[in-house]
């Protein structure tokens, strides 16, 4: 059984190395792949990548602590390479992803205990599975063929994908 601390992907250094590599490929994505570039640019695909590190982290500590430093690298490697590549970026974006990167840590943690049982865990559930869609709708005012994609992907993973049982306490509830 592996622990938090014996996990090779799952910790912090790997996550913020992983979001550097990501705030690479992102800004690069933009550049030489158009659609790639488009679809890294929604809210939606960070929220279930967001969902995905957070549920497989073994504790809602291992999720916050997980989640922060891939957000932080990956924004700033992001804006770094615009930067490098003369790309265009404002402020208001820069703002934006630094507030989603500021309380990713308190996403995480709601995102980790979506997997618990009872009602309230599920109504988070519910929550981050509207969030993808809404979020387009919202801020890019439409939702594209992806997001419908990217929200079957949340429901299977956080409503029917069973998660290792030796990660999870099963005195987890939220009713």
């Amino acid at each position: 059984m592996k622990t938090y601390r014996q996990s090779k992907f799952l910790n912090p250094w790997v996550m913020f190395l992983t979001g550097m590599a990501i705030g690479v490929a992102s800004r690069l994505f933009d550049i030489y792949f158009v659609n790639l570039g488009e679809l890294f640019s929604q809210m939606a695909i960070w929220i279930l990548i967001g969902t995905l590190i957070s549920i497989y982290s073994p504790t809602r500590k291992a999720a916050m602590l997980n989640i922060f430093p891939f957000c932080i690298a990956m924004l700033i490697t992001y804006y770094a390479t615009a930067i490098i590549t003369d790309g265009v970026y404002g402020w208001s974006f820069i703002f934006g992803w630094t507030v989603f990167a500021l309380f990713s840590p308190l996403m995480a943690f709601l995102a980790w205990t979506a997997k618990c049982d009872g009602a309230f865990a599920k109504l988070i559930a519910c929550g981050i599975v509207l969030s993808a869609p809404l979020s387009s709708l919202i801020l890019f005012e439409s939702v594209r063929f992806h997001d419908f994609v990217i929200t079957a992907v949340l429901i299977y993973f956080l409503f029917f994908k069973n998660i290792d049982s030796y990660r999870r306490n099963s005195n987890e509830k939220y009713s």
